[in-house]
């Protein structure tokens, strides 16, 4: 039986995004060696290796959901304007989701763009697919910007989540799937929500 997802709610939201990986988890992702799935997923599996929070855990598995849920479709290589996914996924995550986690994947890509302005050798470790984004995104920021991003106070954990943004691009890597990741995330939604 097909689930109902017209109207999210804590008790569906978490297996919305499941069908959302199992359906279009394939497509490629931005010209990168790696699915859109394999791409979160690999983030996911590292910061658990890793031992990092369970925060740090779905952000990074759900940091580009946002190229699934976008009005405006999903990037191409041959866009010549930014399609501000990172706001789209934020979008439909806050609802359900704790602000860290939201951030995570709302400020992913201005985290980018904070690191090439204050960590100059952080531009060696992007892709040429996350190179030619970032022009498209603004390139590097302003110290203006820079003051009033590190103001977020979930600062750290959206760099943290940048990080593994990076990371998750090999072709060889074997991860678990979605359903590892989904109890994680489950306690996620029902930590901002309350038990119930």
């Amino acid at each position: 039986m097909k689930s109902d997802f017209q109207t999210l709610t804590r008790d569906n939201i978490v297996a919305f995004i499941a069908d959302i990986f199992d359906r279009r988890g394939g497509e490629e992702y931005l010209g990168e060696p790696v699915t859109m799935a394999q791409h979160m997923l690999q983030g996911a599996t590292i910061a658990e290796q890793n031992g990092m929070p369970e925060e740090i855990i779905v952000g990074a598995l759900l940091h580009d959901i946002g190229h699934f849920t976008s009005e405006f479709g999903t990037y191409h290589p041959d866009d010549t304007e930014d399609r501000h996914h990172e706001d789209a996924g934020a979008e439909v995550l806050e609802r359900f989701f704790p602000s860290v986690i939201t951030d995570c994947c709302r400020y992913h890509v201005a985290a980018k763009r904070y690191l090439c302005a204050t960590k100059p050798e952080y531009f060696n470790r992007l892709s040429a697919a996350s190179v030619h984004t970032l022009e498209l995104q603004g390139g590097p920021m302003s110290a203006e910007e820079v003051a009033a991003f590190e103001a977020n106070p979930n600062l750290k954990e959206i760099i943290q989540v940048r990080y593994l943004d990076e990371a998750g691009k090999r072709p060889d890597m074997d991860t678990p799937g979605f359903d590892h990741f989904a109890p994680i995330v489950q306690r996620m939604v029902d930590r901002h929500l309350g038990e119930g």
